[in-house]
């Protein structure tokens, strides 16, 4: 537990520090304005006064982590040998991980890691980047979790270069836009794109084999990637129709991230339930 705290400590001092904070919020926020554009509570613990932005978000966002990390210890727990589900279990470990990092920098306490103390709010942190880094490399393990569940020879040769490649460089990337800094190199735009090639190789591999052999594990991979690819454009769909700012105004917590979360925990079910079962390496 301590090496836990002392790990949590060090992440906050490198948020407070380092050339990311050359890196102001855009459009420009002041630690007061941060305060009036989003849901907050504050509340006393041990004498400190804590400000905890969006609640209701960071409540689903920890449950989504804590969830989708069961899950991937079930994997672990269950893989017997299995190479497909040993690395699905790295993978939805690394997303777990990736969703509390960016549950706490992008909510919970954005106030304390980007404003606080501060004439004007940063744009992100070293809680994003490891956040960033982890979901690159848990789609990458789950890459090669398809490469041992629906590919073989070849194709299952290239998948594993590609996921371990893109790790690699990945990394590299990330921190050379971290320590720069270069904006676009630590932005989810990048992350998405970064992303892309595997999760459509993900629908062409289980779609042409489905279509081929009719096999169910095909089918239900198939579903999985429909489920992520539905929730990830209704995330978008919600971000650009301005419905948060007017739901807050309201007094509505709910926003584009909250459409995005709670459509993943029904894919950490669908996943537990419905893949868990059937998956084994080909």
């Amino acid at each position: 537990m301590k090496r836990v705290f002392s790990a949590l400590f060090t992440l906050l001092v490198l948020s407070a520090c380092g050339r990311l904070e050359t890196l102001p919020y855009d459009p420009p926020q002041t630690p007061e304005t941060w305060l009036q554009i989003q849901p907050y509570a504050r509340f006393t613990l041990g004498g400190q006064t804590i400000t905890l932005m969006q609640p209701s978000t960071t409540a689903i966002v920890y449950l989504l982590g804590l969830l989708t990390i069961g899950v991937g210890l079930y994997f672990l727990r269950t893989h017997a040998a299995q190479r497909s589900r040993l690395w699905w279990g790295v993978a939805l470990l690394l997303w777990g991980l990736g969703a509390l990092l960016a549950g706490t920098s992008y909510e919970a306490f954005s106030y304390a890691i980007k404003c606080a103390g501060r004439e004007a709010c940063l744009w992100t942190s070293w809680w994003e980047v490891l956040y960033l880094i982890a979901s690159v490399w848990s789609i990458d393990a789950m890459t090669l979790a398809v490469a041992y569940s629906s590919a073989t020879g070849k194709l299952r040769k290239a998948l594993s270069i590609y996921s371990i490649a893109n790790a690699v460089l990945y990394f590299m990337v990330v921190m050379v836009g971290a320590l720069i800094p270069v904006k676009f190199l630590i932005s989810f735009e990048l992350l998405l794109v970064v992303a892309a090639p595997a999760i459509i190789a993900f629908f062409v591999i289980n779609g042409g084999r489905y279509y081929k052999n009719k096999l169910r594990l095909d089918l239900i991979l198939l579903g999985a990637w429909l489920w992520l690819g539905v929730t990830i454009a209704a995330y978008f769909l919600y971000l650009i129709s301005g419905n948060t700012a007017s739901l807050w105004a309201k007094g509505f917590w709910f926003s584009e991230n909250d459409v995005l979360h709670i459509g993943l925990i029904i894919w950490m079910f669908y996943l537990a339930f419905a893949l868990a079962p059937q998956v084994k390496d080909s």
